[in-house]
């Protein structure tokens, strides 16, 4: 259950355009986007989604600016912040969190930290196979190079909690054979509608777009817009747009998502995601990450047609 604090933040972010005030203190934490969507993108098992949690997160931050303490560095408050906002995910679909209960041991468990491999790209995927906070901790020393003293207060545990969770994680991470890539398969209804829509925005067609769209569809453009999107002007910036530019269904990490494209000196680069959600044929939910390369940098492999 959400609580009184979450819901305020969610209904602030379904306000509108963000203040200046707010772009402000983006700016300020730009270097640390990339490290902290990488988390959370590992954390929640999507790009898309981790992306959604970092902003949930950096909204929270910046509503609680005043309680900060300016002398202690923001990048460890901005992490714990984002980790609670992925455990909370995780909890929303049902993951279950048996060792999170488990990983606070006495300091003398683990008397060394247990060398930990360089994960891989591809292996970090990996660590969806393991409980909350042993990914947590694998994550955040293992792919971000964090300390331990830095870990255990950010997952809310101890150093010997956080070394008895990696050693776990480890374990278990080596004894994991490789598999082939799960891939999410989408209906076909789901598929015709996704088509259908990249189609008709490739075709500049606004008023079919209008018509995939649900009455009450919300739209998120990353640092940019939240609400719904009849107050958006979506499509409109879309039409403004004069630099050459098309859609492209794709399987993103396995996940039939939108990659934007734009013509470089005669060539067409991935710049942006973009991904809708489909109910019942039509589109009742959009998810822009155009303005986050980071975003698209996270993504391992893009399959496309």
């Amino acid at each position: 259950m959400r609580s009184v604090d979450d819901a305020l933040d969610a209904a602030a972010l379904d306000r509108g355009e963000f203040d200046a005030r707010y772009l402000a203190f983006l700016t300020t934490v730009a270097d640390l986007r990339p490290s902290l969507h990488r988390y959370c993108a590992r954390m929640t098992g999507s790009v898309a989604d981790g992306e959604d949690v970092v902003q949930e997160a950096l909204f929270q931050a910046y509503r609680r600016l005043e309680s900060y303490d300016g002398a202690r560095p923001i990048k460890p408050w901005l992490f714990r912040i984002a980790h609670n906002r992925c455990i909370d995910f995780l909890r929303s679909r049902g993951v279950r969190e048996d060792a999170e209960s488990a990983a606070d041991v006495a300091d003398s468990v683990w008397p060394i930290d247990p060398p930990g491999p360089a994960l891989g790209r591809a292996v970090e995927h990996l660590v969806l196979t393991l409980p909350p906070m042993e990914r947590a901790c694998v994550l955040l020393k293992d792919v971000l190079d964090h300390s331990l003293d830095e870990i255990a207060p950010l997952v809310g545990s101890t150093v010997g909690g956080v070394k008895a969770a990696l050693h776990r994680g480890r374990a278990k991470l080596a004894a994991t054979s490789p598999r082939a890539e799960v891939r999410r398969t989408t209906t076909s209804e789901v598929e015709a509608v996704l088509r259908e829509y990249v189609d008709r925005f490739n075709r500049r067609d606004w008023d079919g777009l209008r018509a995939l769209v649900a009455a009450d569809t919300r739209v998120r453009v990353a640092d940019r817009f939240s609400g719904a999107i009849a107050d958006s002007g979506y499509f409109r910036r879309y039409a403004g747009f004069t630099r050459p530019w098309r859609l492209v269904l794709a399987d993103v990490d396995g996940v039939r998502m939108i990659v934007g494209e734009y013509e470089e000196k005669g060539v067409w680069a991935a710049r942006g995601l973009m991904r809708p959600i489909v109910l019942e044929g039509r589109i009742i939910e959009i998810g822009d990450y155009t303005h986050c390369p980071w975003v698209l940098g996270a993504v391992d492999e893009v399959v496309m047609p």
